[in-house]
């Protein structure tokens, strides 16, 4: 029994279409008129574009005379045509240079009534907080408490019999309250007060006549006097021998000073006298 093989051969063969002198294939059975097909996106109706040449698209096909191969070519148009630019609308020479944005904005009077509200907003709390930071660093540097409770004293005058002393303690310092009599009122305001070396009237010196209040610290070196003493009646201090008469005045010693009289007040309602 007789056996075949088929043996298959790939040939390439020469393109048989024939091509003009400037290049364009000669075919004189194509129509470069013809519409071209319908947009398979659905783009625009079908027909041929006036704006872009079209481009045939060949390639290899068997007919009655054997293969035949097809090139691709671009023909020109046979109508004028305008390259189509970015915006196809109608020129206008009104036409402003810039898209009007004026749908896509905000109230401009509405933008302002909230710059100023945040303006404002910002301004009353960066004041409140330097008023708060400054009271902060102001009570920092006040004084304590115990200071504070020290800084007035109250003092029954009920509780000084007349022609006592009484030594209390204020900021540190003793403070001399003498409930003087009708006699010592007059001999303070007898004196020569004119010639002493501090002059300083008994009036200057008291609120009231029969209530003497100063620091009983001696003007000298700072020690403290002896009340009840000395030649005048009134204070002497033991240290360096300066006297002081029933007004707290300077009258001998090394003493230049007549003895401090304190900031106090009294209370009539209560009858209290408030040091401080």
């Amino acid at each position: 029994m007789a056996t075949f093989q088929a043996v298959k051969k790939v040939v390439t063969l020469s393109p048989t279409v024939r091509t003009l002198p400037s290049g364009i294939p000669f075919a004189p059975l194509l129509n470069t008129a013809a519409r071209a097909p319908h947009d398979a996106h659905g783009h625009g109706a079908a027909g041929p574009r006036s704006d872009v040449a079209p481009r045939w698209v060949g390639g290899i096909s068997l007919s009655s005379a054997g293969l035949v191969s097809k090139t691709s070519t671009t023909v020109s148009p046979s109508v004028n045509f305008q390259q189509r630019f970015i915006s196809t609308s109608v020129a206008r020479k009104d036409a402003p240079g810039v898209p009007d944005f004026s749908t896509y904005r905000t109230n401009p009077d509405s933008n302002r009534n909230l710059s100023y509200f945040m303006v404002g907003t910002l301004g009353v709390i960066s004041a409140s907080a330097a008023k708060s930071s400054v009271s902060e660093f102001l009570q920092s540097m006040a004084a304590s408490a115990d200071v504070l409770a020290l800084a007035k004293v109250e003092v029954e005058l009920s509780s000084i019999p007349e022609g006592k002393n009484v030594i209390i303690k204020w900021r540190g310092k003793p403070v001399f309250i003498r409930h003087r009599t009708a006699a010592e009122i007059e001999e303070a305001r007898a004196s020569n007060w004119q010639a002493f070396r501090d002059p300083q009237s008994d009036e200057e010196r008291v609120k009231k006549p029969e209530w003497l209040v100063m620091l009983g610290v001696c003007t000298h070196l700072g020690c403290v006097p002896i009340g009840e003493a000395g030649d005048y009646g009134g204070w002497f201090c033991p240290c360096h021998g300066s006297h002081y008469d029933i007004s707290g005045r300077a009258r001998k010693g090394p003493a230049p000073l007549n003895l401090e009289i304190p900031q106090y007040e009294f209370s009539e309602v209560e009858e209290k006298l408030v040091i401080g």
